[in-house]
């Protein structure tokens, strides 16, 4: 009886000192997969020197691009909804870039909305993809490509000022960028095609990714607009406040871009993620109570 305790004390044990090791390996992982930075691209900047498309970052558009902003707010009590529309009109459509998070490409590496719109002389910007919380998605901005993993249906915006919703499964990035795609994101879903409303949008899972698995019900919202070539809006929809905001579904969205006269639009990262940002001020009540810190962002730079 008593080697029986014995041996089974042992056995408790060793597995405790298992679980003990797996729950650290599954820290270290967790910590690998989602806070630890891995830079791919240490400048971006030098790649868009070597492409051809880097600009200078106080001169980072066209002068003849706007930005004008309105605030709509719409129900009462605890319907409230309150979002920000930017209407954006482009000197040329490449006059719309996007940046990255300490001007480098990875997975983890993130900065704020406002560093980074400050340090490419942006006079607007928002939040974009996120696309550093994953690893799959096409990546093509400014004309480079950084990321061929086709896995969703994403948006491809042309230097010509097209907008297209396609499939990355089904082509590759340097494909587009010879195709003449200045910028890609890869979020989702589409909200608007050819001027109609997406059906099925409440139904879409942008990916499996922990802590990101869903994408439905009342939430902060962020989405990219396309009227026509050089004509785009931009909605950024506040929420999870009480009487104030409670957010957005994913069809309330749609049918907000398509009331804008939206040919393309297409939802962005949303949540605690979804920011405005102009003239040196955040726009918009983040969710969190203040900026989150994210990987990249779509801007205007100059612009007046």
């Amino acid at each position: 009886m008593s080697e029986r305790r014995i041996l089974s004390r042992r056995a408790f044990l060793i597995g405790g000192a298992t679980a003990v090791a797996g729950a650290g390996t599954a820290a270290w992982w967790a910590a690998d997969r989602f806070l630890i930075p891995h830079v791919e691209v240490a400048s971006v900047a030098a790649a868009e020197e070597a492409s051809g498309t880097a600009v200078s970052e106080t001169a980072s558009t066209s002068s003849a691009s706007t930005v004008s902003i309105e605030t709509v707010t719409t129900g009462t009590g605890a319907d409230t909804l309150t979002f920000f529309v930017a209407h954006v009109t482009l000197g040329d459509p490449t006059d719309l870039r996007t940046a990255f998070a300490h001007d480098q490409f990875g997975e983890n590496v993130t900065q704020l909305v406002s560093e980074m719109a400050e340090a490419h002389g942006a006079r607007f910007a928002v939040n974009g993809d996120y696309y550093g919380f994953r690893d799959t998605g096409i990546q093509v901005r400014n004309g480079v490509a950084y990321r061929d993993a086709g896995a969703r249906e994403g948006l491809a915006l042309y230097a010509d000022g097209r907008a297209e919703i396609y499939d990355e499964t089904a082509t590759t990035a340097q494909a587009l960028v010879d195709a003449g795609v200045w910028t890609t994101l890869s979020f989702g879903p589409a909200l608007v095609r050819d001027g109609a409303v997406v059906e099925g949008v409440d139904e879409v899972e942008v990916d499996t990714n922990f802590g990101n698995h869903s994408i439905q019900g009342e939430q902060p919202r962020t989405a990219i607009g396309v009227i026509d070539a050089t004509h785009l809006v931009f909605v950024v929809v506040d929420g999870r406040e009480e009487r104030y905001s409670r957010g957005a579904t994913l069809p309330e969205l749609a049918e907000i871009m398509q009331g804008l006269g939206v040919q393309t639009a297409y939802n962005l990262d949303g949540g605690g993620s979804s920011e405005m940002w102009f003239d040196g001020e955040v726009v918009n009540r983040p969710s969190n109570g203040g900026e989150r810190a994210t990987s990249d962002i779509l801007y205007i730079g100059g612009a007046a």
